[in-house]
């Protein structure tokens, strides 16, 4: 069997990019895995429950309210489909338990329930965007 350099290179770029420690690729009978040594496992954890991208998480300046994060990684949707009425808009009082919105992934929309009763202050995502887990989706007063 040839060892094809391009795929393993490629492979061990995606570590990178992805930030993962372990890869695996097959084709047909043709397996390939590729994995780094990982100095410090507390740097890992905290790595793969940030986003890498921090100012994601921190971005909003509101420091009054309550904050509804996302629960998940994926794309939310602020409209239980395509010119639906918004679940939420700026303005509106809801329950605790009232859907503000559904955040998609792998196929699964999962409704984000209010955390406490409220008046929704500011909408911090658009519709379609993705969101991290953790990041603040809605500011309730």
């Amino acid at each position: 069997m040839k060892i094809d350099k391009k795929l393993i290179k490629e492979l061990v770029d995606n570590l990178t990019e992805f930030n993962l420690t372990e890869l695996e690729y097959q084709d047909g009978t043709k397996k390939i895995k590729v994995s780094k040594t990982v100095k410090n496992i507390e740097q890992v954890k905290k790595d793969s429950i940030l986003s890498p991208n921090k100012t994601v998480l921190n971005k909003t300046n509101d420091s009054e309210g309550t904050r509804v994060k996302s629960p998940i990684i994926g794309t939310a949707y602020l409209a239980p489909e395509p010119g639906a009425k918004k679940f939420v808009e700026v303005g509106d009082k809801i329950k605790k338990g009232q859907t503000v919105m559904i955040v998609e992934a792998m196929k699964t929309m999962n409704h984000v329930p209010s955390t406490s009763d409220g008046e929704v202050k500011k909408i911090l995502v658009e519709d379609g965007q993705p969101v991290e887990f953790g990041q603040p989706l809605v500011i309730l007063k």
